[in-house]
């Protein structure tokens, strides 16, 4: 197992860690309602996936 030799300065810690960030979720509009979602998510506001209707809207 790889271990360091000497400890990382808090600098180089700082600047390796500020690459490593959460990427932001792609939203696709729904066919139907135009509704922004999740992509290969069923629609939350009117219930379709693939132009079906799987859920009933709340």
């Amino acid at each position: 197992m790889a271990v360091p030799k000497r400890k990382m300065s808090r600098s180089n810690t700082r600047v390796r860690r500020s690459q490593w960030k959460a990427a932001r979720p792609l939203l696709t509009s729904c066919p139907r309602c135009r509704d922004p979602k999740l992509p290969h998510v069923a629609c939350p506001t009117c219930g379709t996936y693939s132009n079906r209707q799987v859920i009933n809207p709340a």
